[in-house]
């Protein structure tokens, strides 16, 4: 009877520790996933951009070669958690400066800054461009400029402005110097 008693409580002990924990994890909050080591071309601080990953369990980057030629004029680097957006990054030739339409962005009441030739920044992303006549690691190109774009997709709602103009100099650096803008 003596050993009766000890296996249900036992038994009572471990199905209230299972529901305990069952209902702690339901509330516990899920990390971001860890971005890899050269994420981005390597043009970012990975501890930089950390802290915008959205949580979830898998990371994964889709991203072109930072390589431009006459029909290859853009490339881009997506960083998606659990298949939803997390963080962007798009780089892409003009060939004047005609090709800039940012009016889509009014209604996001962008800042400017002083990064390039322009900058803005908003909630979520900030954008420049800048003279560059690309001389290494492409194909000759009449392009004369390029536009750079950041964007935190699926960021919570929260005010980037203040913190988004270092990445988007850490990419406008980065591309002069990869592509030797002259």
């Amino acid at each position: 009877m003596h050993h009766i008693r000890r296996i249900s409580a036992a038994v009572t002990l471990s199905l209230t520790l299972a529901v305990a924990t069952i209902g702690c994890s339901k509330n516990e909050v899920k990390a971001a996933p860890e971005l890899p080591d050269g994420f981005c071309w390597n043009a970012f601080e990975k501890t930089d951009v950390q802290p915008y990953i959205i949580p979830g369990e898998k990371m994964t980057q889709d991203a072109d070669t930072f390589y431009f030629a006459e029909r290859k004029r853009s490339a881009r680097c997506l960083i998606h958690v659990d298949g939803k957006s997390a963080f962007s990054a798009f780089a892409r030739f003009q060939d004047d400066k005609l090709g800039f339409d940012w009016s889509s962005f009014d209604r996001l009441k962008p800042n400017p800054v002083k990064i390039g030739e322009k900058g803005i920044v908003w909630n979520t992303g900030a954008r420049t461009y800048f003279p560059c006549k690309a001389a290494a690691n492409s194909d000759a190109s009449t392009a004369k400029y390029l536009e750079l774009e950041i964007f935190l997709s699926g960021a919570q709602v929260e005010n980037h402005r203040k913190t988004l103009p270092d990445l988007l100099k850490q990419f406008t650096s980065f591309a002069q110097k990869e592509l030797r803008c002259g």
